[in-house]
């Protein structure tokens, strides 16, 4: 069987022959420029012209905006409570306190009380021997007994000298004796008169050695000069002391109650006055709570920290508050000026200073100065610059400027 050979022509590689491309009319090629320039022609119409209008219209509303004052939420400022609390730290003192010294020359003989001991005033603290102040004493009492015998010799030698100066008087008038006889008994009468005197004031000046001494021995008991307690003692059996600031014997406080010492910043120590209540807290008893009143106030600032040295007076009956504590003190003290209180918001602080702005009658904007009281952070506290009645711009802004129109937001 033979075999048809189908394989295309080699002059023709698809095997088949293509159709002849249809003539395009001049008429179909006009339609087809016309309906794709209608195309265009709309779309044209539909993008950009709605584009435009809106363009022109924020335009317009931006210049319309431009040219309308500032819309701006405006406040007045509150008058602030007159009463401020203040926290300020404070050192726990007694409210006596002193260093006990020898006032006589001694050995202790016994010591009778010791540091935490409570004593009373006048209580008997110890006892120091004074052999050396004894003999003294006993040596002045024996010079007193001879000054009062020196009297007696002195008052008879007085009583001759007089008995005699009158018998030279009838002497001399009888002309036995001469004048200068009848003159040196005379004189010599004076004298003795004198020494009267002389003995008189040797036996008082020996009675007030005696007491002197008397006194210095009264000092051999050493007693306790203040209700207190015994913070500290120095003393020993068998010690020597001596008289003066040099031999300490024992350091006492009296701690109820206690004072404890505050220092009163500058603008509130002018409300400081005698008897307002204040609150002590100690870190050594945090659920308590010490109650007291301002007991002194210096009246004058420290030139160094301008603060006023004030004193607050705590009872302490059972000793719980120790000398040297760190304590916080808590006093309400009323503001000496009316304060206002702004948002701190409404502050401007620039070149020109610390200001607010505010709106006036013709609603343009004026900036004030002012003065600040005190930063609390989310508000201010002013001291001088607003009368309180203003309207205060809530937000300052950098394009609030001086005479600027604006708007008040309702």
């Amino acid at each position: 069987m033979s075999t048809h050979d189908e394989s295309p022509n080699p002059g023709e590689p698809l095997g088949f022959s293509l159709p002849q491309p249809a003539a395009l009319s001049k008429t179909r090629a006009v339609s087809l420029a016309v309906g794709a320039a209608v195309l265009l022609s709309g779309a044209f119409v539909l993008g950009y012209l709605p584009k435009r209008h809106a363009r022109a219209e924020l335009e317009a509303s931006t210049q319309t905006a431009a040219q309308a004052p500032t819309r701006l939420a405006v406040f007045t400022a509150k008058v602030s409570a007159s009463d401020r609390a203040i926290l300020l730290p404070g050192s726990a003192q007694p409210l006596e306190e002193t260093t006990i010294y020898a006032r006589a020359n001694g050995y202790t003989r016994r010591w009778l009380v010791d540091i935490g001991d409570k004593v009373k005033e006048g209580q008997l603290l110890a006892e120091i021997d004074t052999p050396e102040l004894d003999q003294e004493l006993e040596q002045a009492r024996a010079q007193l007994a001879q000054a009062k015998a020196a009297i007696a010799q002195s008052n008879a030698n007085r009583d001759f000298s007089k008995s005699t100066f009158e018998r030279y008087k009838q002497l001399t008038s009888a002309g036995l004796a001469s004048q200068q006889d009848l003159e040196q008994r005379r004189a010599q009468s004076l004298v003795d008169e004198a020494n009267v005197g002389v003995s008189q004031a040797d036996v008082a000046a020996k009675e007030a050695n005696i007491r002197r001494l008397t006194q210095l021995k009264s000092f051999a008991r050493v007693i306790a000069p203040f209700e207190g307690t015994i913070t500290q003692r120095t003393i020993e059996r068998g010690a020597l002391v001596t008289s003066g600031n040099a031999t300490p014997l024992y350091k006492i406080a009296a701690t109820d109650p206690m004072r404890v010492l505050i220092q009163v910043p500058q603008d509130v120590a002018p409300s400081v006055k005698v008897g307002a209540a204040v609150k002590v807290t100690v870190r050594e008893y945090p659920q308590r709570v010490f109650e007291g009143t301002v007991a002194r106030a210096a009246g004058a600032l420290d030139s160094a920290t301008r603060t006023m040295n004030t004193i607050v007076r705590i009872p302490n009956p059972n000793g719980e508050l120790l000398a040297g504590m760190y304590a916080q003190v808590s006093l309400t003290l009323p503001t000496p000026h009316r304060v206002l209180e702004i948002p701190s918001t409404a502050l401007i602080n620039d070149a020109k200073g610390v200001r607010v702005a505010i709106i006036d009658g013709e609603s343009k904007i004026r900036f004030v100065p002012i003065v600040i009281e005190r930063d609390t952070g989310a508000t201010i506290e002013i001291s001088s610059g607003l009368e309180g009645s203003e309207r205060i711009v809530k937000i300052a802004t950098a394009d609030l400027y001086e005479g600027k129109a604006v708007e008040v937001v309702p």
